[in-house]
């Protein structure tokens, strides 16, 4: 499990960005991968999953 940031999330569009506190690197991030409600700014753990264009956080959690 990584640990991040929200950095965006757009609740209508059901997508974001999560910053990776070791790497400080940006990944996608979609509603379907969400354990847990999120807002911009939580603090949260997360794994990486290859997608179509590149590593998702999945299984976003609150930290």
């Amino acid at each position: 499990m990584k640990t991040g940031k929200i950095k965006f999330f757009n609740e209508s569009k059901g997508f974001g960005f999560v910053i990776d506190n070791e790497s400080g690197k940006d990944y996608f991030l979609h509603v379907s991968g969400l354990v847990d409600e999120v807002r911009e700014g939580d603090d949260v753990t997360f794994d990486l999953k290859e997608g179509r264009k590149g590593m998702n956080a999945v299984e976003v959690k609150l930290a």
